[in-house]
């Protein structure tokens, strides 16, 4: 049985969703110049990236993007399995954001102006994060039902 997303989850899951795959869609058709300029910068966080061409590298990052954010579109994707790619996905921008020269102050986890577009990823990491939880939020509330119904079977109250 496929369980849709709670309400609860919807507007983070359409929000996030939606600006992962524009992402997705511009880069897919990124230039040249744009390509390189993606691959160096990934290159500067994680250095084993120079060994992928630019072009390889901005396609197989705009395929990660559609793929994270159709997941995330999609209600029958359960929500921990959307989560999970995206607490992935956000993981390596942050990591990035952490590993960039100049994107922090000095001695600091507060941006910089240059660091402002990598550090507002932060919040997908941590959407991801809740959306991790998301089945045990379902398997405690049932459990508590569960319970309160055992209690009032028992009630001696009650007959």
């Amino acid at each position: 049985m496929v369980q849709l997303p709670e309400a609860r989850d919807l507007a983070p899951r359409l929000a996030v969703g939606a600006f992962i795959l524009d992402s997705g869609l511009t880069l897919l058709r990124a230039d040249r110049a744009t390509a390189e300029g993606v691959h160096s910068m990934a290159c500067v966080g994680y250095p084993f990236l120079t060994k992928i061409r630019a072009e390889q590298f901005t396609r197989l990052l705009a395929c990660s993007e559609l793929a994270v954010g159709g997941a995330l579109l999609a209600p029958l994707v359960p929500t921990r399995l959307a989560g999970l790619a995206l607490t992935g996905f956000s993981g390596g921008l942050v990591g990035l954001y952490l590993r960039t020269p100049g994107m922090r102050q000095p001695g600091s986890l507060r941006p910089t102006q240059e660091g402002i577009p990598l550090a507002k990823d932060i919040w997908m990491l941590g959407i991801g994060l809740g959306f991790l939880g998301a089945a045990g939020r379902r398997r405690r509330a049932a459990v508590s039902r569960y319970r309160r119904a055992a209690r009032h079977r028992r009630c001696w109250c009650r007959g």
